[in-house]
């Protein structure tokens, strides 16, 4: 590749995505003025305790599940934490990276919890990348499968021909069908990410990693679902949330804040009234977000304060 053309799309890569950013701020802006807020607010309040509780509860069963993803990152890393800690500082992890964005949450906090635990950096930097590889697994064939059987609606003049949906939904498919079968057969089994080694599943746990990655995604339409009461079908939320999260990494907004309830307005909007879709988005990031956020704040505080305890244990020989 020529400097100019290596060049060039460096900066694309750069300014694209705050453009985008800029862009869905605008939008989110001009279409938060023609909300009634305060029926919003009234849809809110119509919320009945117990589908909160239901939500709640899938939510933190969707975050113990997501966490388990780093579980994998130790089996093939081989470092000796133990899986109760793992399970701990991935779940932190996540709380923060969904309300402060990847590179806190999912990249800057997970190193520093982790190498407090004694593990080295590129270590963390494999445990980063299996979880990052379980994720998006499990978006490929789910919204794949989506596309290809129940693609969303959108407003009229941002839709793509069923078609396309479709071919784009198998694409997807087939893309996530594939990694077992390179896992399968792939010689030599380390492999260089970003300048650290990587050590590929076997075709087994990379079964694993897709079903595992899938399953937290349908968890969590379920969660946006069990909100919405059963007004509207769970394969169109699921759609609607998978598209909201491809369009919040895109535009790298984070917590996808407005970019979520946009998207959601955007596929929903023509079946239930605004308000009631904002009101159950809001809901959504309440027990979503929020909620275990509420809950690893205080479990962070801990992590690090044991963390200093452990270190001066270690050190308290050496000074004798």
């Amino acid at each position: 590749m020529r400097p100019w053309v290596r060049s060039a799309w460096s900066w694309f890569k750069r300014v694209v995505p705050w453009a985008l950013a800029v862009l869905v701020l605008v939008l989110v802006v001009r279409q938060a003025r023609t909300v009634d807020w305060p029926a919003v607010g009234q849809a809110l309040q119509r919320l009945p305790p117990d589908r909160l509780a239901a939500a709640a509860g899938l939510a933190l069963l969707s975050h113990g599940l997501y966490a388990s993803f780093d579980l994998i990152g130790r089996r093939l890393s081989g470092h000796r934490l133990s899986a109760p800690r793992t399970l701990g500082t991935a779940a932190i992890s996540y709380a923060f990276n969904l309300n402060a964005g990847s590179l806190v949450g999912g990249f800057a906090l997970r190193l520093r919890l982790y190498t407090r635990w004694g593990l080295s950096a590129s270590t963390v930097a494999q445990i980063i990348a299996h979880s990052m590889a379980t994720n998006w697994l499990g978006y490929l064939w789910v919204d794949g499968a989506v596309l290809l059987w129940a693609p969303p609606r959108l407003s009229d003049g941002w839709s793509l021909p069923d078609p396309a949906l479709r071919a784009i939904g198998l694409a997807m498919l087939l893309a996530a069908l594939a990694y077992p079968v390179l896992c399968r057969f792939a010689r030599p089994r380390r492999l260089a990410w970003r300048g650290q080694p990587l050590t590929l599943a076997s075709a087994p746990l990379a079964v694993w990693q897709l079903m595992a990655g899938g399953a937290n995604w349908l968890l969590i339409g379920a969660t946006v679902w069990t909100l919405f009461g059963g007004h509207v079908d769970y394969p169109t939320v699921l759609g609607a949330l998978l598209l909201a999260a491809l369009a919040g990494v895109l535009t790298h907004v984070p917590a996808g804040l407005g970019v979520l309830e946009a998207v959601f307005v955007a596929t929903l909007g023509g079946r239930l009234p605004v308000a009631e879709v904002l009101a159950t988005v809001l809901a959504y990031r309440a027990t979503y977000y929020l909620l275990p956020l509420a809950l690893a704040l205080p479990a962070y505080a801990l992590s690090e304060a044991v963390a200093r305890h452990c270190n001066r244990a270690a050190e308290a020989p050496a000074r004798r």
